[in-house]
């Protein structure tokens, strides 16, 4: 029972989230901005306190970011044009936005590192990809005073991480062909010198498609599962629906079922890569049975992306969790919660300095958590 390993002497503490999606804030230049999904800046301020005073004092903290932090392809307003949108300079302008809107949050993070013992990791994901520009990664860091800096780890080479033995983590995106890219390949170069971030064509698909229908309907592109969401909305909300999956249909046949007409792949291998590109939010405990395969070493597989909070532990004993969002989601699956902001985190407890892999379930604790914060306010944003 939880309550007899109290005497455990604790020597790590790892903790892990993902899919925070902090944006330009709720109200941009006077104006409501609907792209804005991150409203916990006090419950995340609450996070990094709590893990860094009282009993975790003096323990070791790692706290990891897997990925979309910072929601580069959800700021408004940027003053450039299309593919302008993709460039060094505008990526910086949206970097500035985001980083003006949640000062709080980044005074929170600076004020853990400060802490005895205490570290943070930065996963890139895929909505914050425009981090693998050396300048962005710059203007992130200066936020922290040099003493703590160093208690930073953000590299556009860290996709597969290990912060203990056993233990991995991945953003997720890497397994879907409409999110992924290459970091080592994803940076042109123009003859005048100025640099572009090349963005998967699924980021495209965000800023064209789902940013313009998500400023009429929030919830856009936060009900799961999808399938439910587009039954639920030719139902009640037909004509917003059909212009939705009309838009959808449009914008991938002009991106890519056309890029493979143009390639003379022949309609067979034309139909089988759009399926492939087609797959989006996948099983990723059938991909996490793989990874187990490959990685004999491997006791714990944490990742982000999809935004649905899981814990699953195979009859091996091995474990594959999902750390969810922390904004605001919308199920339709009956047998899950139906609206809410969970703000769901894995905590990782380590009892031993070094261990062995064979020591890894008795020195090695996994959770999936649930923060929950106090507050003497009646009332909490709505939308």
């Amino acid at each position: 029972m939880r309550f007899l390993r109290k005497n455990k002497k604790l020597e790590k503490l790892i903790l892990v989230i993902s899919d925070l999606h902090l944006g330009a804030g709720a109200v941009v230049e006077g104006r409501r901005n609907a792209l804005e999904d991150f409203h916990s800046d006090k419950e995340l301020v609450d996070f990094f306190t709590y893990y860094s005073t009282g009993e975790y004092a003096s323990v070791e903290v790692e706290i990891i970011i897997n990925g979309d932090f910072l929601d580069l392809l959800a700021v408004p307003f940027v003053k450039c044009f299309d593919d302008e949108y993709w460039s060094e300079k505008a990526s910086l302008d949206k970097l500035e936005m985001i980083l003006k809107a949640h000062p709080e949050v980044i005074e929170s993070i600076h004020n853990f590192l400060k802490q005895k013992n205490k570290k943070l990791v930065y996963i890139i994901g895929n909505h914050d990809g425009e981090l693998i520009f050396d300048s962005l990664q710059q203007r992130f860091l200066a936020e922290f005073d040099d003493s703590v800096r160093s208690s930073i780890t953000l590299s556009k080479d860290l996709h597969t991480y290990s912060p203990a033995t056993g233990v991995y983590l991945q953003h997720g995106h890497e397994y879907e062909l409409a999110h992924a890219f290459d970091p080592d390949e994803s940076i042109l170069e123009s003859s005048k010198g100025d640099k572009y971030f090349i963005p998967s064509w699924g980021s495209y698909y965000v800023t064209h498609v789902v940013n313009k229908y998500k400023q009429e309907r929030h919830h856009a592109n936060a009900v799961r599962p999808i399938r439910n969401f587009l039954i639920h909305g030719l139902i009640f909300d037909t004509f917003f629906t059909l212009r939705f999956i009309i838009a959808n249909a449009y914008y991938f046949a002009m991106v890519r079922f056309l890029h493979y007409y143009r390639l003379k792949l022949g309609w067979k291998k034309i139909f089988e890569e759009s399926i492939n590109q087609l797959a989006l939010f996948q099983d990723f405990e059938d991909i996490t049975q793989e990874f187990f395969k490959e990685n004999q070493e491997a006791k714990v597989l944490i990742v982000g992306h999809t935004h649905e909070p899981i814990f699953r532990e195979f009859k091996d004993g091995t474990k594959f969790i999902n750390t969810g969002t922390w904004t605001r989601m919308v199920n339709l699956d009956l047998g899950r919660q139906s609206q809410e902001t969970l703000l769901t985190y894995a905590k990782i407890q380590i009892n031993k300095k070094n261990f062995d892999i064979s020591e890894f379930d008795s020195v090695v604790e996994v959770e999936l958590n649930k923060w929950v914060p106090k507050t003497d306010l009646p009332f909490e944003t709505a939308f």
